[in-house]
């Protein structure tokens, strides 16, 4: 599959997803967007960047959403052109995909989302490449409907090509607890779609703090790893220069100064694993 003008799947060189949770100003997300452009060609690592204009699953009403849509997009399309990166956001809403679409590259849907077939047919009708992730709730072998809806709605717009990711961030696991099933990534190779890990959301602890989500950073090294030797086709991973003081999922980022070394850790174990 060609993804923003790379060939992914599960044995090509993984792409990395990276960014801030939320966008918290310009000037945050221009400075992680300089830093992974950096990365990308430093490391010939295909890097797309993500933020999202809003949260709109935030455990309290009280919790920073974002700074909105218009403004939020004006972000987006200024860290591409001063990066040259490709950036994702999420889209919570139909009405808004298809402003959203004229922006950025990639279109996500998110984890609570993916059994809303109106968002899923939006998004997939939109052109746009889009990542859908699965529910927490979810099976990995409930993707393949879900990934059934993307493709009816992008063919009866009039659009033949495969332009789908799967994701997986994690499974449920009692109260205010995520596992990852590492046979979930061979599972929804059935989609035909590449795989991707979400290294940081499925080490979050959802809701552990009473108003925010906790989160375990400690494994997100680990579980990453993990993917790359099973085989995926991107890692998708949330970083921040200051995780203690972010406004959205700081216990979960991973530290802007390590990204890198983790990074060249796993592309190391890519090449290994897979040559």
């Amino acid at each position: 599959m060609d993804f923003v003008g790379h060939t992914v799947g599960t044995m090509a060189r993984p792409f990395l997803i990276a960014g801030p949770c939320v966008i918290e100003s310009e000037d945050l997300c221009l400075t992680v967007a300089d830093h992974l452009a950096h990365l990308s060609r430093r490391l010939a690592i295909p890097v797309v960047f993500k933020a999202s204009f809003d949260k709109a699953n935030r455990s309290a009403h009280t919790s920073f959403r974002g700074i909105g849509l218009h403004e939020g997009l004006a972000v987006l399309a200024k860290v591409r052109d001063r990066t040259g990166l490709p950036v994702l956001t999420d889209i919570h809403d139909v009405a808004h995909v298809a402003t959203v679409a004229e922006v950025v590259d990639v279109l996500q849907t998110p984890a609570f989302l993916a059994r809303q077939t109106d968002l899923i047919a939006a998004a997939a009708a939109s052109g746009r490449p889009v990542n859908i992730k699965k529910a927490q709730f979810m099976a990995p072998g409930d993707m393949t409907q879900v990934i059934a809806k993307a493709r009816a709605a992008a063919r009866a717009a009039g659009l033949g090509e495969d332009r789908f990711l799967v994701c997986e961030r994690g499974t449920s696991f009692g109260y205010h607890n995520l596992v990852v099933d590492m046979r979930s990534l061979v599972d929804m190779r059935a989609t035909g779609c590449p795989v991707v890990f979400d290294a940081t959301h499925s080490v979050q602890l959802p809701g552990s703090m009473g108003g925010s989500s906790g989160g375990q950073r400690e494994y997100v090294a680990p579980l990453a790893r993990a993917a790359v030797a099973v085989g995926v086709g991107g890692l998708f991973m949330e970083t921040h220069p200051d995780p203690a003081n972010a406004l959205s999922d700081g216990p979960n980022a991973v530290p802007l100064d390590e990204i890198d070394a983790l990074v060249e850790r796993l592309l190391r174990l890519a090449h290994t694993a897979h040559g």
